[in-house]
Parts: C-alpha cells; structure tokens; sequence
C-alpha cells in the first residue's frame, strides 16, 4: 500500500486535491442515492414521492442548478485548503449530479427521464465520472518544482500525451460513441481507435460534415453494430436507469 500513500501525500495533500476527492466522492453517492430514489418512487415504494409546488413537478435539477451555482461562487473566494474550499467543493459534487442525472431532459427539452434517449444522462454521468477520477489519480503536470531536467521532460511528454488523448476523446464523444470515449477514458487505443473511424449517423460530427452518401454509410454501420452490441448496451443502461417506459405506456412520462 506504500504506492497509495504516496499518491495520497504527493498528489491528494501535495497538490490540494482534497476539495476534487470530496467533489468526486459527492458526485457518484448522489448519483447512486438519486437513481436510487427515483426509481423507488417510480415503483411506488419507500416513503419518498415527487415533489410539487402548484401542480409543477420540481425537477431535482432545479436544486442542483443552485447548488452548482453556490459552490461555483463559493470556490472563486475560498483558500485552497480551508474549510470552505471543502464546503465549495461538497455543493458543486452534489449539484452537478442532480443536474446531470436530468442531462437529457435539458438536452431535449422534454420530460424523457424514463425514456430510452432519457438514458444520454447515464452516459453523460459516467463520462464525467471518468473525467473526474482520471483528474483525481493522475499526476499533476504543471507542478515542475524540484524535479531535475529529466524529471520535467518526462512529465512534458506525459502532459503533451495526455492532452492528445483528451482531444481524441472528445472526438468520439462528438462522433456520438458515449460508452466508447468512457471506456477510452482509461483504455487510451480505443479512444484512438473510435475516433478515426465513422461517426453515428445522429451525432453532431454527422450532421455536420457527412454528405448524404456518408450519412447513409454511417447508419448501415451504426445498425450493423446496434444489432450486435446494442441488447448488451441496453442490459447496462436499463441496470443503472431503469427500463424504459413505453411511449404508449400509461406512465409515460411519470417520475
């Protein structure tokens, strides 16, 4: 354990990642007790119910936003070890989970939490999540102090290496393949790979740059690997969100 206590002194306490750890730990308990909740209020048990103010559904997005708010401001005037920072650090987790628990629904701008594209927010989350955890475990690249000559070159390389390997996630993420750049996120040649190759056919990298004739290679491929992986993908998505309701369904909508 001699490598996590390491980790522990040199980045977490060295490089004032504490506020980012209470952060991180915040945002995955609250998305884990949020998808928890809702969908024991959608199964009609436990004690908990939606809340309503005048016949309006209150959205835990709404709290979220403001919690997100008051962190944001709070950091901008807090130390980088005081308690505050702690506190700051506490409301931007919690709020921004809640906020993008409901990604999708402000996405589209309609109430599709229970829905199969409802389920964006999932990957939305999980992107996020490995953001956070890749800024949490990794190396500080911009603290070069007492580090020799070679020291600094090396972590030179790894800062140019790693910023490369953001871009090409964001490049899947922008071609539409959202467990993709998750699972790049930590396994680097698949992000490589996705990204170099075709986009989905409803991704904004389509839409934007495909002629028709590539659009339509781009949906022959997409369906051909939808037919193969895609009752995997929805095992997971409807295992961490909920199965979807059916548009025709009586609660559609419900939450």
């Amino acid at each position: 354990m001699g490598w996590l206590s390491a980790w522990w002194n040199d980045e977490v306490i060295g490089h004032y990642k504490g506020p980012l750890l209470l952060a991180f730990v915040a945002f995955v308990v609250t998305f884990l007790t949020t998808r928890t909740i809702t969908r024991l209020i959608r199964a009609g048990k436990g004690p908990f119910h939606n809340v309503s103010d005048g016949g309006v559904h209150l959205h835990h997005s709404t709290p979220g936003t403001v919690l997100l708010v008051i962190g944001a401001f709070t950091a901008l005037g807090a130390r980088q070890t005081g308690p505050i920072a702690y506190l700051a650090a506490l409301c931007v987790g919690v709020g921004a989970s809640l906020v993008l628990d409901e990604f999708a629904m402000i996405f589209h701008l309609t109430d599709d939490y229970w829905t199969q594209d409802g389920q964006l927010s999932v990957n939305v989350v999980m992107l996020v999540t490995a953001c956070l955890g890749m800024a949490l475990v990794g190396v500080s690249p911009t603290s070069v102090t007492g580090l020799s000559g070679t020291a600094r070159a090396v972590r030179g390389t790894v800062t140019v290496a790693l910023l490369v390997h953001l871009v090409l996630v964001l490049a899947t993420v922008a071609k539409g393949k959202y467990p993709t750049a998750v699972i790049g996120f930590f396994l680097a040649p698949v992000a490589w790979y996705a990204a170099f190759r075709i986009a989905r056919p409803r991704s904004r990298w389509a839409t934007r740059w495909y002629s028709p004739a590539k659009l339509e290679r781009a949906t022959a491929r997409a369906t051909k690997f939808d037919d193969r992986w895609g009752p995997v993908r929805r095992h997971w998505d409807d295992f961490v969100a909920g199965t979807p309701t059916p548009p025709s369904g009586p609660d559609a909508g419900a939450r």
